[in-house]
């Protein structure tokens, strides 16, 4: 399906504009209002907390076990009830977001986060330690979502993008800086660290605006325009945004005055995007990214690979990526920096698959380490680039308002599932054959390749209404798919 037969022929192309300079510093200078600044801040710690938690268990695993006297089944059930937490937190976020708004949800995630890391390091026995971890899981589960959400309902189209990306470069940054830290601090000490980031925001949820979008959805259209000029500064003409808002939001409220419910989302219009959202998000892990993220070390000991040296390339490569992704997204576009990121996880998977082939048949046993350090490299490098954030960028960009819960909820238990398969399933495949497991994460990665190049619309410069109204409007059909 071309991208243009998806997005409104008269919607303002802002690289066709003569005065393109100007307007792209004066969306920047509007963008960089307090209140927009700290809405970003918080988000972005919300993304640094999420990396912290995650990257908590690799290098504590040993020092945990040996203070609380745990075994392996005890340390292995510590580390995964995080995913059985991130399902319980993918069934309750859109409703919660939906009912309580997004800035009472950042609360609730944040105090959840700040109980977990306080039960982690004040844990006597396996018990108050499960409990942290789960809590942690439905924080997580809820804000990976909500974050993306947020963020894009608050800014402007230009660094709608961008915003969102360096936002999620924080994940990595959390990841990595943890991963450092687990070597030298003890690990009561590095939960304490790990609640830093919820304590810095608390007090900044007292300065930060409601969604705009979120509030005309609830009926409060008076604070609509308010809110927007706190966000783009108080000599901004907002007039037509806020009334766009308010147009589009009511103009979906007439069209399903019928249709309540979660189940609104099954409706035929929403087939393309919910496709959409739920096939790229999933992609990452069905593409084996929780086997190359979790299990690195694995795959670098059995191709020769020095596991330090191929962990701190890899982590270089990685935050490159995602910083050269930031730069881009606003400029070339979301879907051509998926492909090429979708092509760039290819040929990872697929040079990883060679690798493991060669060093099994004892064929050039000086260049196979070689080609799997930067097989993963590759792999890593390209996930950061736009498989990392862009997903969830779009996912919080296609949907309308009265679904954006149920769609979150959908789109983040899926993936949640798809890691905790990828997860379990991960070392069983390698015991089965090695090449062949990543044969089939390189073909998961074509297949989402031609996937984005037939179905994904460029969405780049373009308002939330204008992306929704172009998927919701080429049907007027109300008729459920099942």
């Amino acid at each position: 399906m071309a991208e243009e037969s998806l997005l409104p022929s008269h919607t303002e192309d802002v690289s066709a504009s003569p005065n393109k300079s100007s307007s792209l510093l004066s969306e920047i200078s509007n963008a960089s209002t307090r209140p927009f600044v700290l809405a970003f801040t918080v988000g972005s710690c919300g993304a640094l907390s999420f990396g912290c938690i995650v990257g908590y268990t690799a290098p504590t695993q040993s020092s945990i076990m040996k203070d609380l006297n745990l075994s392996i089944a005890d340390f292995s059930f510590f580390g995964s009830i995080l995913t059985v937490g991130l399902i319980l937190g993918a069934l309750i976020c859109g409703k919660l977001a939906d009912l309580v708004g997004r800035v009472y949800t950042i609360w609730i995630t944040n105090i959840l986060v700040l109980i977990g890391w306080l039960a982690i390091a004040f844990a006597k026995d396996v018990r108050l330690l499960d409990l942290g971890r789960l809590l942690q899981g439905i924080s997580v589960g809820i804000s990976s979502y909500l974050g993306p959400i947020y963020i894009s309902e608050l800014a402007p189209r230009n660094l709608r993008g961008a915003a969102s990306s360096l936002m999620q470069l924080f994940v990595g940054v959390g990841l990595s800086a943890f991963y450092a830290l687990g070597t030298a601090v003890a690990w009561r000490s590095l939960a304490i660290l790990g609640s830093i980031p919820s304590l810095v925001v608390l007090p900044l949820l007292f300065f930060i605006p409601e969604s705009p979008r979120w509030l005309a959805k609830v009926g409060r259209e008076k604070e609509v325009e308010g809110v927007l000029l706190s966000l783009r500064g108080a000599k901004s003409d907002v007039s037509d945004e806020a009334a766009t808002i308010l147009e589009y939001t009511k103009h979906v409220e007439q069209q399903d005055v019928d249709s309540r419910g979660f189940f609104k989302l099954f409706q035929r219009k929403y087939a393309l995007p919910l496709t959409i959202g739920v096939v790229l998000i999933s992609m990452p892990q069905l593409g084996g990214l929780n086997g190359y993220t979790f299990y690195t070390d694995t795959i670098f000991t059995s191709t020769g690979v020095s596991s330090d040296v191929g962990f701190i390339l890899t982590s270089i490569v990685q935050m490159t990526g995602g910083v050269l992704g930031v730069l881009l997204v606003d400029i070339s576009g979301r879907r051509s920096l998926l492909l090429f990121s979708q092509a760039g996880m290819f040929l990872g998977c697929l040079a990883t698959a060679i690798s493991f082939f060669l060093q099994k048949n004892n064929c050039w046993e000086t260049g196979t380490p070689i080609m799997a350090l930067i097989s993963v490299m590759v792999y890593f490098g390209s996930y950061g680039l736009g498989m990392g954030p862009i997903p969830w960028i779009i996912a919080s960009e296609i949907y309308p308002v009265d679904v954006k819960g149920a769609a979150g909820t959908v789109c983040n238990l899926v993936t949640s599932i798809s890691s905790w398969l990828v997860t379990y399933s991960f070392n069983f495949l390698l015991q089965w054959s090695s090449t062949g497991t990543f044969m089939m994460f390189a073909t998961v990665m074509g297949l989402g390749f031609v996937f984005t190049a037939k179905l994904v619309p460029e969405t780049k410069g373009k308002s939330l209404e204008e992306i929704q109204s172009a998927f919701t409007d080429s049907t007027s059909e109300d008729s459920t798919i099942f």
